[in-house]
Formats: C-alpha cells, sequence, structure tokens
C-alpha cells in the first residue's frame, strides 16, 4: 500500500490536533509531529499548564511561542496569533477549530471526561487511554459516530497494530490460530550468571538453562516448567490484559482464557506455542488472544512489544519454502508466526490521525461492542474499606490481577471492571481467589466513567450491530 497515496493523496489539508496528557506517548507525538508533512500539534494539555509548556518547549517550540492559557478567551488569542498553546483543561481549548484530540493521561476517569468533551465539540477522538477504553470504548464510538466523528484506538500502541495486522491477515485468506503480542519487557536469559532480568528486575534460575531450548519436548512441559523456574518475575501484567480487552471488542475475538497463557517463549517458538493442542500447542481451540513473554539471550534481537499472528499452514510446499526464507514455521509445519516486532508510540501516531481526519475511518472497528471485560481479581485477601489505587506506569492495583471475561452489564452480582474499581473503596472483604463484584465496591455515580457506562449497559446486544 502506498501510504502517501493513501493518507495525504485525498485531502492535501493540514490537520490540527491537540494531544492530552505529555508523557512518553504525548512528548513523543508532540516531536514528530513537527516532521510530519499535513499534521500540526500546536496545543498541549496536561494537569498543570507549566508541565504542557515544558513539553512544548522540550521539542523545540520557542518559549516565546507558547501561551500558558487558563481561560478561553487567552486560547483564542493565542491560536489566532499562530502561537503553541500549553492549556491545564480541554475545556479551556475545546472550542478551537481544530480536528483531533489525541487522550494520552493514562487515567480512566479523565479519559471518560476528555473523551466526552472532545465529541461534543465535534473533534474526533484518538484513545491512547487503553483503561478507559476496555470500560467505555463501545459507548465512545457510538457517541462520535452519532456526530459524524470517530474514536480510534492508536497505532503505535499494540491494539490498533494488532488489530491492523489481524484484519490484513484475514483479508489475504489465512486462518488465524491466535493474535497477541509480546509483553512490554523482555526476559533476558544470562547463561553466564544463571539469571533472567526483565524490566530491570534480575532473578536467579537455576536450572532453566536446560529449558532456553525446548528440544523435541513437549510445549505444556516447557511452558509450565519455565514459568515454574522463573516465578520470582512477575508473568501476568494489566496492562497485556486491558490491550488485549480493547482488541476483543473491535474483532470479536476471545482467550483461550480467562488470564491469558502467557507463556515464556522464544520468538522461533511461537509458532509452535499458540497452537491448539491437537497440533502441538498450548491453545485449546483456535481463534484466540493471548501474550508471550519474549525470552532472548544477551544481545539476540527482540521482539519489542510487538504483535503476531499464528496462522493455520494449508500448503506444505509453500511453508516450506518460507521456511527457507527464515518465516517461523512450527517443527510440525502446521502453524507460522507472521509478526510486526514494533510499537513507536506517538512516533507512528500520525497515520491514525490521518485516517480519522481525512478519511473519517478508525484504526480499529467502525462498531465496536461490548465483547470482553477486563474484570478485578483478588490475589490476596481485601478488607473492606481498602482503596483500590491504580499507582505506576502500568496503573495497576496492589494485590488486584486482571482477567478478560464476557461483558456483563454493571450489577451487584457481576465482576466489576477492573478501570472502574480503581480509585475506590471496597464495602465489604473479599477473600484471595476471588472476583471482585461491582456490589463489593463503593463506586461513585458522579463518575463520568460509570455514567457512560451504564449508558453503554443499557444497549440491548442486539442494537451494536
Amino acid at each position: 500500500m502506498n501510504h502517501l497515496r493513501y493518507f495525504q493523496g485525498r485531502d492535501p489539508r493540514q490537520v490540527e490536533c491537540a494531544i492530552i496528557g505529555t508523557g512518553g506517548f504525548g512528548r513523543s507525538f508532540l516531536s514528530q509531529a513537527r516532521h510530519v508533512k499535513g499534521l500540526s500539534c500546536r496545543i498541549a494539555v496536561d494537569r498543570e499548564i507549566g508541565i504542557a509548556a515544558r513539553a512544548l518547549h522540550s521539542v523545540g517550540v520557542g518559549a516565546a511561542l507558547i501561551a500558558e492559557c487558563a481561560d478561553t478567551a487567552a486560547a483564542r488569542i493565542a491560536w489566532q496569533a499562530g502561537q503553541s498553546i500549553a492549556a491545564a483543561d480541554l475545556a479551556v481549548v475545546a472550542d478551537l477549530p481544530f480536528d483531533v484530540v489525541l487522550e494520552a493521561t493514562g487515567n480512566p476517569e479523565a479519559g471518560a471526561r476528555h473523551a466526552r468533551l472532545a465529541i461534543e465539540a465535534d473533534k474526533h477522538v484518538i484513545m491512547v487511554t487503553k483503561e478507559t477504553d476496555s470500560v467505555i470504548g463501545p459507548i465512545l464510538a457510538r457517541l462520535a459516530s452519532e456526530r459524524g466523528r470517530v474514536v480510534s484506538p492508536v497505532d503505535g500502541d499494540q491494539p490498533s497494530l494488532l488489530i491492523g495486522l489481524a484484519t490484513w491477515a484475514e483479508a489475504i485468506g489465512f486462518e488465524i490460530v491466535a493474535a497477541g503480542k509480546s509483553s512490554e519487557y523482555d526476559f533476558v536469559f544470562d547463561p553466564a550468571m544463571d539469571s533472567i532480568t526483565s524490566n530491570g528486575k534480575t532473578v536467579s534460575v537455576a536450572g532453566f538453562a536446560d529449558w532456553i531450548d525446548a528440544k523435541a519436548r513437549d510445549w505444556t512441559d516447557v511452558t509450565e516448567t519455565r514459568a515454574r523456574i522463573a516465578a520470582a518475575l512477575p508473568q501476568r501484567a494489566v496492562p497485556d490484559l486491558c490491550e488485549m480487552t480493547v482488541v476483543a471488542n473491535a474483532l470479536g475475538l476471545h482467550p483461550d482464557r480467562a488470564d491469558l497463557h502467557a507463556p515464556i517463549a522464544r520468538i522461533t517458538e511461537v509458532a509452535d506455542l499458540m497452537a491448539v493442542r491437537e497440533n502441538g500447542g498450548v491453545l485449546d481451540k483456535p481463534a484466540v488472544l493471548d501474550v508471550f513473554h519474549c525470552l532472548r539471550l544477551p544481545g539476540e534481537p527482540s521482539f519489542a512489544g510487538g504483535v503476531f499472528v499464528t496462522v493455520t499452514c494449508r500448503d506444505d510446499e509453500t511453508w516450506d519454502m518460507l521456511r527457507e526464507k527464515g518465516h517461523v514455521v512450527a517443527r510440525n509445519g502446521r502453524t507460522a508466526m507472521i509478526g510486526l516486532p514494533r510499537h513507536l508510540l506517538g512516533l507512528e501516531a500520525a497515520t491514525t490521525v490521518f485516517e480519522v481526519a481525512r478519511l473519517g475511518a478508525s484504526s480499529g472497528a467502525e462498531k465496536p461492542r461490548p465483547v470482553i471485560d477486563l474484570t478485578a481479581f483478588a490475589d490476596a485477601d481485601l478488607k473492606a474499606g481498602t482503596v483500590l489505587h491504580a499507582e505506576g506506569h502500568h496503573h495497576s492495583i496492589a494485590k488486584v490481577s486482571g482477567r478478560m471475561t464476557p461483558a456483563r452489564p454493571v450489577t451487584d452480582d457481576a465482576p466489576i471492571p477492573y478501570y472502574l474499581a480503581a480509585g475506590r473503596a471496597l464495602l465489604r472483604d473479599v477473600p484471595a481467589g476471588q472476583p471482585i463484584l461491582c456490589g463489593d465496591v463503593d463506586l461513585d455515580e458522579a463518575s463520568e466513567l460509570l455514567r457512560l457506562r451504564r449508558m453503554q449497559d443499557a444497549i440491548a446486544p442486539g442494537d451494536w450491530t
């Protein structure tokens, strides 16, 4: 596909954007936008005006060209003067004549408010904040569509990239066995130290060297043994399940198990592992979502948090030829892996910006629907009164993991969506090993996230088509 013709040939006008949240993703987008023909991002919004202003300055905007705006009048004056605008609230800039809001705060409640404000201001919305998307993505897309606007996931993050890869595979006639991504952090095995390092943590893994090569062993034995030896490292991450939830609601795919298999695997093993059991893999059924932890030696290439599909090999001669060319094919020749070993955050978000603004299309599904909820699960005994704070880079709740479960309306006996629980107190004790139910949590009826979720729940399943 000729991307220049596809994105720029039909509509040469400049697309104006606003970024909300100037952390890693937001700042990388601000930086790259300065080099993209036909794209401008001169509005930055963060929780403090000064943070937004510093982000603009850090990517090369001169201090004299940055206007710190606390009200709509100042923002209008700055826009007319051609200045870049730093603000602490989307409401200050929402009425300016730009096209696209990129919501990148990572805060589920803030993301809900910002998406609603943007849609009401007739802007397209790119939901970088997957935490919000996992709870109310379908209703946001529906509300935007009613106004002739688009809500989309973003190229540069795994949900959009995986949706793209999976639909490409389907379009050219592949039968998808599994679709997924590698986890954010590799498992780097050092044979000299008999250790594995992941996300800055190094643990001793005595005996792992005997399992770095699977040899002819059963894949279930390989994955279970590796997981046991490396048990000191986290092997499930809420962000991975959150991203797969967004994909599930776009493509209608389900996980094979609620917490995913998440095997520790070398890149060359993915085709073997992400196959159904009758073909030697670990999956109970085909057409499912999963992740793997990229196992490698120091100095070996990473999968870089990229995305993959495994597909059925229908013609032995063709796949023998492709294996010889370096493609990853299972040792029994029945499954192959096709991967995209990258996700470049804000550096590649421009393709989604152009897709929504120039083509009126989402990088995800045209009509996502509630298929899967990312729900909260107690990993330890939790006492009534405990506040479920979502903290850190991964926005995870201490002693609470995630599960991908069939989507259900928010009722007292239903498992609570993970990010709907975030920041709320428990009304009663929840024992370890149990899902946290909506009735266990002191929900705030003033919450924008909850209000929109109730709106989503009120739509009958048949009305999403």
